[in-house]
């Protein structure tokens, strides 16, 4: 009895940690598609590279340091940093941001 109960606390467990992943998916996406509305057209294709401060499980303090894409597009990756899952990373970070564009 005791294993039935142990494997079915390990499959809720492993649902609930699903289920999180999948709410934080839909969040960061929710996050670039609000970004790109406010800053980038989002027909347009972009990478944007940033350099970021990490702390605290956030991004802060980021710099573009390369763009590939029209007006628009740093701010934009600025935004969606500040949104990015970095978990217990810390320092100073390059991070690319890719906008696939709907036009490509």
């Amino acid at each position: 009895m005791k294993s039935k109960i142990a494997i079915i606390g390990g499959v809720f467990g492993a649902l609930v940690m699903a289920g999180s992943a999948a709410a934080d998916a839909r969040s960061y996406q929710a996050a670039v598609e609000r970004c790109l509305s406010q800053y980038a057209n989002a027909n347009d294709a972009a990478t944007v590279t940033l350099e970021c401060t990490a702390a605290g499980g956030k991004l802060g303090d980021c710099k573009v340091v390369d763009n590939t894409g029209a007006k628009g597009f740093a701010q934009a990756a600025v935004c969606v940093a500040k949104e990015l899952p970095i978990g217990d990373k810390t320092g100073t970070l390059k991070v690319p941001v890719r906008f696939a564009g709907t036009n490509g």
